[in-house]
C-alpha cells in the first residue's frame, strides 16, 4: 500500500523510517516532509492545513493510509474533511476527528473531559474577562507556585509557572489581553503539582488500545534543566521510574478511563493519546493530553517499538486493534536534539550548510527542521536535528547520540549534553 505522512518534522521522518521497514508498504509520502525524509519517500508540497490539496495527491497517488503528525490539522477538522469525501472513504485516516482533538486543542475541555470521568489530576478554574476576579480568588486559594495555562494551542509557550501572587494576577490580565492571541482569551488556572514528568503514549482505535513504550523529554534549554522552554532538547526511553507496578497504575486509573471515557462522549477517536503524567509520591496525575505522538519522543519511542508499525496502523484505522499487542525492546533509547543558534528566540540562524549526515548501525539521525538549497542540506528550523542512538543501558545510548552529535557539523550548533541526568 501506498501511505501519506503529513507533517515536516522529526516525528514525522521518525515515522516514515519505522513504516518503511514494513514489507506491506510500497510508496511513503510526506506533506510537506524535510531534507531527511526525502531520502525515504517523496515530499509533496503542501502544508500541513491545506486540505484539499493533500486529499487531491491521496487521489493521484493511490494512498490507502494517512498518519497525521501535527496537532493543527487535526484541530482544524482534517478528519471531517475527508470523511466529507466520498471519493475517499475507503482511505483510511489515523487521527481524532476535530472534537476529539479538542482534548488537546482546549485545556478547558480536557479538564472537564478528566473530572467527568475521574481521571486523576490537578484542581482547575477556567477563567475568561468575565470572571477574572474569581480568578485572582482562587489563586489566593493556592500555594505557590501558580500554574497558568492558555486553553488554547501556543505553540508550546503557552503556559507560565510563577512563584508570586503578585506577578501570576498581572500575567492573567495579560494572557487575557491577548499575550498569546486568541488562544488565551480563556486561561485555565491549575494547581501545582510537585514530582517527577513521564510520557505515556496508546494508540486506540476508540474501543481497544495498545500501550507504546514510555519517554521522558527534556524541555529547558540549558543543562540542568535551565532556561527557556523549548519544543524539546531530548528524550529517552524506557524511564527508569516507571516500572511494572507504576505502568499498571496509570493503565488503571488513566489509560482505561481514558478509552471508556472517549466512548461514553461519543468521540471519533482513531489514533494516539499522548498522556502528559506526573508521578506525585507513588500516584500518577494527568497534566495534559495531546493527540498525536510526541517530538522529540517519537524519535525515543518508535526505535523500542518491535512490532510492523503498519499492521499496528491498519488495525486502528480497520477498528481492530484488539487483535494487537504492542511489544518493545530492552534496549534503551537516548535522543538528543540539535538546534540552531539564537534558539528558541525566533530570530534563530537559518541558511547554515549542515555535513556529516550518516546514520550508524545504532544511531539514527532524524531531521527535524532541515531543507535542501543547491544539493546541500541546510538548517531552516530551531530545532534542526533528533540524533537516537540505542544500546544495553541509558548511559550508553547517552555516549552513542553524543558521539554522533559531535560529527554533525554546522554554524551555531547548540545540544544538551545531559539529556536522561535526572535519572541515571
Amino acid at each position: 500500500m501506498n501511505i501519506l505522512i503529513v507533517g515536516g518534522g522529526g516525528r514525522e521522518h521518525a515515522f516514515g523510517w519505522k513504516i518503511k521497514q514494513s514489507d506491506k508498504v510500497k510508496d511513503i509520502f510526506f506533506a510537506p516532509g524535510n531534507a531527511g525524509t526525502i531520502e525515504i519517500g517523496t515530499n509533496l508540497p503542501y502544508k500541513v492545513t491545506e486540505f484539499d490539496k493533500i486529499k487531491t495527491a491521496v487521489k493521484e497517488h493511490n494512498i490507502s493510509l494517512v498518519v497525521v503528525g501535527p496537532e493543527e490539522p487535526l484541530v482544524k477538522g482534517i478528519v471531517e474533511s475527508f470523511k466529507a469525501d466520498e471519493s475517499l472513504s475507503d482511505v483510511m485516516i489515523i487521527g481524532p476527528s476535530q472534537q476529539g482533538a479538542m482534548l488537546e486543542g482546549s485545556k478547558e475541555f480536557a479538564k472537564q473531559f478528566m473530572f467527568r470521568h475521574n481521571i486523576p489530576t490537578a484542581r482547575y478554574l477556567a477563567v475568561t474577562a468575565e470572571n477574572i476576579e474569581e480568578g485572582k480568588e482562587f489563586l489566593k486559594s493556592l500555594d505557590a507556585p501558580y500554574v497558568l495555562k492558555a486553553d488554547g494551542l501556543a505553540a508550546g509557550k503557552g503556559v507560565l509557572i510563577l512563584d508570586d501572587y503578585n506577578e501570576s494576577c498581572e500575567e492573567l490580565d495579560n494572557m487575557l489581553n491577548g499575550k498569546f492571541g486568541e488562544a488565551s482569551n480563556t486561561v485555565v488556572i491549575e494547581e501545582f503539582l510537585s514530582g517527577i514528568e513521564l510520557s505515556v503514549f496508546v494508540l486506540t482505535d476508540g474501543k481497544d488500545y495498545v500501550i507504546l513504550p514510555e519517554a521522558k523529554d527534556y524541555k529547558r534549554i540549558g543543562e540542568g534543566d535551565t532556561g527557556l522552554n523549548t519544543g524539546g532538547m531530548g528524550a529517552v526511553s524506557p524511564v527508569p521510574f516507571a516500572s511494572k507496578e507504576f505502568m499498571d497504575k496509570i493503565e488503571k486509573q488513566v489509560i482505561i478511563p481514558t478509552i471508556e471515557g472517549i466512548q461514553k462522549d461519543n468521540l471519533d477517536f482513531k489514533g494516539f493519546v499522548f498522556l502528559g503524567l506526573i508521578k506525585v509520591g507513588e500516584e500518577p496525575y494527568v497534566i495534559e493530553y495531546n493527540v498525536r505522538m510526541g517530538d522529540p519522543e517519537t524519535e525515543a519511542v518508535l526505535p523500542r517499538l518491535k512490532n510492523d508499525l503498519v499492521e499496528l496502523l491498519v488495525a486502528t484505522g480497520k477498528g481492530e486493534l484488539s487483535k494487537h499487542k504492542a511489544e518493545h525492546i530492552s534496549k534503551s533509547a537516548v535522543t538528543v536534539v540539535l538546534v540552531s543558534g539564537g534558539y528558541p528566540s525566533d530570530d534563530y540562524r537559518k541558511g547554515d550548510v549542515i555535513t556529516n549526515l550518516k546514520d550508524s548501525e545504532n544511531s539514527m539521525i532524524f531531521h527535524s527542521g532541515t531543507s535542501l538549497k543547491d544539493g546541500e542540506v541546510i538548517t531552516s528550523g530551531g530545532r534542526v536535528l533528533a540524533l537516537t542512538s540505542l544500546a544495553d543501558s541509558m548511559e550508553e545510548a547517552l555516549k552513542g547520540s553524543l558521539s554522533k552529535a559531535d560529527e554533525v557539523t554546522y554554524d551555531g550548533k547548540y545540544y544538551r549534553k545531559d539529556i536522561g541526568f535526572d535519572l541515571m
